[in-house]
């Protein structure tokens, strides 16, 4: 007798796939769309939208009441959302903002946009506040009109109704009442700390803007508004005195501008200190950065730029100093405001700008501004140059104390290794790159400072069944192992890091099948023979681009190159261009069949910028070492041909192979 088919295991089929409609995906994610430890966020949401109408001059107050029944409004003056129906969709607009995922006034920039600087372009903001909430109630004031209507959980539960604007009431803005779902966050309590803090910065970057906090119930309210913006608000944060006067400046591209569009820039105000925590507090398009990004970096390159320019000029560096960007950013502390047309930030929840162009656009801004600056007031800039150049020598006598350590008997460097001059691990990196021509191209274009090559000539051995005794017998083998200072090891071995030579290894191949093969190769080496190099963290791969399109000029955005990593990042490229109004066919694509085809000033934007590169750190999985040896020892063992064949038949589905 047949034995029955077990019902345990659940049936896989048409029925088992679901499908997430409306704001279903936030319900079940929350975490993908906005922070749960607390509510803030959903309703900085509703806090930003207010900012953007202030920031594109239509409103000039922002009131937020915290209710006793745990409910908190967000009152504006600004144009109010507008209630009428969607050409398209034919339900209310005002509906389709708080109810759609991707609906909002923010994509369209440029001219006959809604906004030409908003803080992201996600298109998910108060929707997810709808969606988190257990209860919403819309109110706005628009074209003589009242209109109200009322969610629960992200559905109407009261439609829209509009009746006229009676004596008395305003005429224009928007209140947005929401009462957080508790179910989706740690805490339901508000950070206080943290949404002052947030209110008041942004009074600080909206000077004239009147922003207020009321609590009923302690009955207390707190008011901000900033005349004096950045330079107030710094000088009242500042934890130490500073060593020069505030540098306050700020800079947006014209009309006549070539490479950014119009209104683009930052506003900005520096203190230095010698003692005490630095502040620092960036923005784009008033949303706070808490995790910084490309802006930032521009500001610590221009005023890097500018100080270092300012020393050369009047000769003030002592002899065997070498001035880094860091020694001149330590003890600043900071405001800064960039304003960007199409912001690109790491996440839904916009705590790092990654735009490329803001590196240049700000650092574009500040260089020239305090170089100007420092040289009407050169006590000042000497005093600068005093503490940047204090910090220079702290770091390197720091080096210099490793390098004594590690000593005499030092085997002789490979001969094809071009090295950095810093000595300094925190920033040392050396480049693993494949072939001479691509070795070239990253001679030329590194940072000489901090950046040191290796090139590699053909594949490299692979190690997985060699004996650590055979190593050396390999040339390629041997000059990795010298220049990075470290001998092979292995897992369980007591290894002597102090004299690793670089804080970073980074292996730089082409980003084909072939580049992925030394890829393999190479950290089959470093898991397999460099152990303790993988666990400390300083194994890296850099992720050169496929592609590079020519995007020709659109509206207000002037013509760009942009890079594409693969595939999906490159029809994510042409999409947005489509959506931007540049046909597909308008956009030039250029397929980079190796690193060699790359010029030196490609290769240090793509690849080796730090501001701008992507690099990928390598770390061991957290399954068991042996489950990762045996699964190694099937992919690289000379005898596991067999083993392999069983890998691919089982997963060779998942491979998208570049023919």
């Amino acid at each position: 007798m047949a034995a029955k088919p077990s019902t345990s295991i659940p049936e896989y089929s048409e029925g088992s796939i679901r499908v997430l409609k409306g704001l279903e995906p936030v319900k079940q994610r929350p975490g993908m769309y906005t922070r749960t430890d607390n509510p803030l966020h959903i309703l900085q949401e509703v806090i930003d939208n207010a900012a953007d109408e202030a920031l594109a001059g239509y409103g000039k107050r922002i009131k937020v009441s915290l209710h006793t029944d745990g409910s908190v409004s967000v009152e504006d003056d600004g144009r109010g959302i507008p209630f009428g129906l969607h050409p398209e969709e034919g339900a209310p607009v005002v509906e389709l903002v708080f109810t759609r995922l991707h609906a909002g006034g923010k994509f369209d920039k440029g001219q006959g946009g809604a906004y030409s600087f908003s803080g992201g372009l996600h298109g998910v903001g108060v929707s997810v506040t709808n969606a988190l909430s257990t209860r919403m109630e819309v109110t706005v004031h628009r074209d003589g009109k009242v209109a109200h209507l009322v969610f629960a959980g992200g559905d109407v539960i009261e439609p829209l109704t509009v009746r006229p604007l009676q004596s008395g009431e305003r005429k224009q803005g928007t209140t947005v009442r929401a009462w957080p779902d508790a179910k989706y966050f740690e805490s339901s309590n508000l950070p206080m700390g943290e949404m002052v803090h947030l209110l008041r910065s942004k009074a600080v970057l909206m000077p004239g803007v009147s922003v207020s906090l009321v609590n009923d119930k302690n009955r207390d309210t707190q008011s901000w508004q900033y005349k004096g913006g950045l330079r107030d608000y710094l000088a009242q944060s500042l934890a130490g005195d500073p060593v020069i006067p505030l540098f306050e400046g700020e800079g947006f591209a014209d009309r006549h501008n070539d490479n950014f569009a119009e209104g683009e820039g930052a506003a900005w105000c520096v203190a230095f200190t010698e003692e005490g925590a630095p502040l620092r507090e960036s923005y784009v398009n008033l949303i706070p950065t808490t995790a910084g990004g490309t802006h930032d970096s521009g500001l610590r390159d221009g005023l890097f730029q500018a100080v270092k320019a300012f020393i050369d000029m009047h000769s003030l560096l002592p002899k065997g100093v070498k001035l880094m960007p860091d020694d001149v950013f330590a003890r600043a502390s900071y405001v800064l405001s960039a304003k960007v047309l199409d912001p690109q930030f790491q996440g839904q929840i916009k705590e790092r700008l990654n735009s490329r162009d803001a590196v240049r656009l700000v650092s574009g801004f500040v260089r020239p501004a305090l170089e100007l600056w420092l040289n009407e007031h050169v006590e000042h800039g000497k005093k600068l140059a005093e503490l940047a150049i204090k910090a220079a020598q702290t770091r390197q006598r720091a080096g210099q104390k490793v390098e004594k350590r590690k000593g005499s008997g030092v085997a002789v460097l490979p001969g094809k290794l071009t090295d950095c001059e810093s000595r300094d691990l925190a920033h040392n990196e050396v480049f693993l790159v494949e072939g001479d021509s691509a070795g070239g191209s990253a001679k030329m274009g590194r940072d000489k400072e901090t950046q040191a090559v290796l090139p590699l000539r053909g594949k490299v051995l692979n190690t997985w069944e060699v004996d650590r005794d055979r190593l050396f017998a390999n040339t390629e083998i041997h000059d990795i192992s010298v220049a990075i200072g470290v001998d092979p090891h292995g897992p369980d071995d007591v290894v002597d890091l102090s004299g690793l030579r670089y804080g970073k290894i980074c292996i730089l191949s082409d980003a084909d099948v072939d580049g992925s093969h030394i890829q393999v190769l190479l950290l089959t080496l470093f898991f397999k023979h460099f152990p303790k190099l993988m666990e400390a963290g300083h194994v890296c791969i850099a992720r050169p681009p496929l592609f590079r399109v020519d995007v020709p000029a659109r509206g207000k955005k002037p013509a760009a190159k942009v890079y594409a990593l693969d595939e999906s990042e490159l029809n994510a490229i042409l999409e947005k261009a489509v959506k931007e109004g540049v046909a597909r066919e308008k956009c030039q694509i250029s397929r980079f069949k190796g690193l060699g085809e790359m010029n030196a000033e490609q290769l240090w934007e793509t690849t080796l910028n730090p501001d701008t590169r992507r690099l990928l750190p390598v770390q061991v999985d957290t399954m068991p070492l042996q489950e990762t040896e045996h699964l190694m020892t099937r992919l690289m063992g000379k005898g596991e041909a067999a083993s392999r064949r069983e890998l691919m038949e089982l997963h060779g589905d998942a491979v998208d192979l570049d023919i």
